[in-house]
This record gives structure tokens, sequence and C-alpha cells, in this order.
């Protein structure tokens, strides 16, 4: 199985992996090769375990001697210098290029030049004019906007210089979703790098801002806070604390800021779990006092009961007369007519009958004296 290192080419940051078998040790610089390419690299890290198939990575070919950096250092002044020269024929060919770097093999068999652009180009006439003016072999790669501030450099919006080149390995997928996640400006002067792509700097937290939200609850849910029932406005996710929109008893509406432990199921197992036994037991006290209450009443109902029933008992306990007297002045008589009955008073049944018999006396009479005079 063959020994893996990783290093750093000279004028880079960008760590890559060759395999070895000289006696080397971390911060020796070595020749290394790699896809018919030789320059200088400074060993980081020894016995690196990679899973990629050995013909991914480069190869230590030998440990790069004072001669090999004096070369190293001629040929990377001359490379610079002929960029201006590659700039120049690119515009009179009508070529939109823009000249990254230039780097020359080691064993000066091949230069290799790095460009950027925004779209695709055709450089076979270029690759040919600039073959017959270096006299070597030539290499054009194309790179995109964030390799090309990998490359050259810069100061990132923060004021400190691009974590691109300063120490990452690799290019994270960024989108703008963690800019959302964050509660960042989606403006893009506010999220977009010196390349004018998204930040790298948006994926660093962004797994911990998933993690927080998830503890948190919704905007524009409904929450149970101590002071009663309210609508999230907004959640402060570092400092874990909940705005809650309310309307209180004078009908007023109030923003007020609680603790994520404060909410009702939510914040951590233990605090919630102590904020349930909590209610719990305020429940327990509220409805012991209710059935209190009920108790209380019900002895007072039941008391004015008793109340009535000795009353009642009263009334009935009078005397007999009396009540058959109450009894005879309520009853009266009835009288059987077509259609129904009618209520007869026993005072005009009885006037009645005595007229009746006055008249009957008077007809006795008159009859009397007319058989008389006859």
């Amino acid at each position: 199985m063959q020994k893996v290192l990783s290093a750093k080419k000279l004028g880079e940051n960008s760590l890559y992996y060759f395999t070895y078998d000289v006696d080397v040790k971390t911060g020796d610089y070595v020749v290394v090769e790699f896809e018919e390419f030789q320059t200088i690299a400074k060993v980081e890290k020894l016995d690196e375990k990679i899973s990629k198939p050995a013909e991914d990575f480069g190869k230590v070919t030998r440990i790069a001697s004072e001669a090999d950096l004096k070369k190293f250092d001629s040929l990377a002044q001359k490379a610079k210098k002929e960029l201006p020269l590659f700039k120049k024929k690119s515009l009179e060919l009508g070529l939109m290029m823009k000249f990254v770097d230039a780097e020359y093999s080691l064993d000066g068999s091949k230069i290799l030049i790095v460009f950027s652009s925004e779209e695709r180009v055709d450089f076979r006439q270029l690759l040919k004019d600039l073959a017959t003016m270096l006299k070597t072999r030539i290499e054009l790669k194309q790179i995109g906007q964030r390799d090309e501030v990998k490359l050259v450099g810069g100061v990132g919006p923060c004021g400190e210089p691009c974590c691109c080149a300063r120490f990452l390995k690799d290019f994270e997928h960024v989108t703008v979703k963690m800019a959302k996640i964050q509660s960042l400006s989606l403006a893009p002067t506010k999220i977009n790098g010196v390349c004018g792509r998204l930040m790298c700097c948006l994926g660093y937290e962004s797994q911990m801002y998933e993690e927080q939200l998830a503890k948190m609850p919704k905007i524009n849910s409904e929450v149970k806070t101590p002071n009663g029932k309210g609508v999230v406005v907004y959640n402060d996710i570092l400092r874990e604390r909940v705005s809650v929109k309310r309307q209180t008893e004078t009908d007023t509406i109030v923003i007020e800021e609680f603790e994520l432990n404060d909410i009702e199921g939510f914040g951590s197992k233990e605090k919630t779990d102590a904020k349930k036994e909590e209610n719990k037991k305020e429940n327990n006290d509220a409805s012991s006092n209710q059935t209190e209450r009920e108790k209380r009443k019900n002895e007072n109902n039941f008391s004015k009961n008793n109340d009535k029933n000795a009353k009642n008992s009263l009334k009935n306990t009078q005397k007999p007369e009396l009540v058959q007297k109450n009894n005879d002045e309520k009853q009266e008589p009835f009288e059987m007519i077509l259609g129904g009955e009618n209520k007869v008073n026993s005072q005009n049944t009885q006037n009645n009958s005595t007229e009746k018999d006055k008249r009957n006396k008077n007809h006795h009479r008159r009859n009397f004296f007319k058989n008389k005079k006859k």
C-alpha cells in the first residue's frame, strides 16, 4: 500500500495529495509531478488516509534542492512578465479573456495559462499563435470566478482576507436558503463576496442555525406564555428569546420578549418537563379550589332549601278553622251551561230565590182580589 501525504503548492493555499516513497518530513520542500507538470510543494502532513485510488494523486519525485528553488523563482518571474503579452494577443483576436496566472513547469517543457471568462471561449487560434511565440507546449485552463479570487486573493466585506485565499481547501455549496435561515438581508451587496457569488461564510453556521430554529416556535404561530396566549413575531436565535404579540385585557396590543424556556412546549427538555409539572400542579390546585367552592355552594343551597321547607311546614301548622274558612272562601259553585261551565255566586242565587217567592205571593194576592170583586 502506497503512502500518501498532503502538500501545498508554492503560491497557493489549496491542499493536494501525493504518493511518496522517499524519506520526507513535515515542512520539507519537494518536487512533485501531477498530470505531466512538475512544480515545488511544501509538505503539510504525512500518512494521510484517503480512500481515493492512487491514480488520482500526484507523485513526489525527490526533495527540492536550492537549485530547484532558484529555478522555480526565475520561471515564475518570466511567466509574470509574459501575462500582458497573452492579454494583448487575445484582444487582437477579439476574445473576452481575463488572464489570472501563468506557471512554467520546473523542467521548462510546458506552460500552464489560467484564465477566466463569463462565456465559453474558442481559443484554438490563440493557442497556435502563442505556441509559435513561446516555442513550448501550452495548456490553457479556464476557471470560475471563485477560483480566480482564490488564486489572486482579496479583501472581503468583513475587512478580512478572503477565506478561499486564506484557509479554505474546497468550495462548499452555498444557497440563498442559508441567508434566509440566518435572517440576513437578501440584497446582493450584503451576501455576495468579491467574486460576485454568495459568500462562503454563509455556510459556516448554517447547520447551527437550523438546529436552533428546530427548537424554536415558527413565526406567526400561536404560543402560550406566562402572561397569556400570543402570536410569535420574531425569534432571537442566538439569545434564544422569542418576541410575542398579544392582546391585554384592556384591548391593547403589546409585544413582549420571553425566554425560550418560558414558552410552553419549547426549550430544553429538562426545563420543559419542570414547566409542565409546575403547570400540572397549578391546574390541580385550581381544580381543588373549584371543588371547594362548589361544595360550599351546594351547602348554601341545601341550607336555603331547608329554610323554605321549614316555612312551608309553619304555614301548614295553622288553626284548622282558619284553613277550612280559607278553603270555603276559595270554593265557588259552578253552573252548567251550554258550551262550558260558569261560576255562580252563592249569595246571588239566594237573592234570586227570595225575589221569586215575593213575585209568587204578589201574584196570588192579585188573583184573590180579582175573584172577590166578581
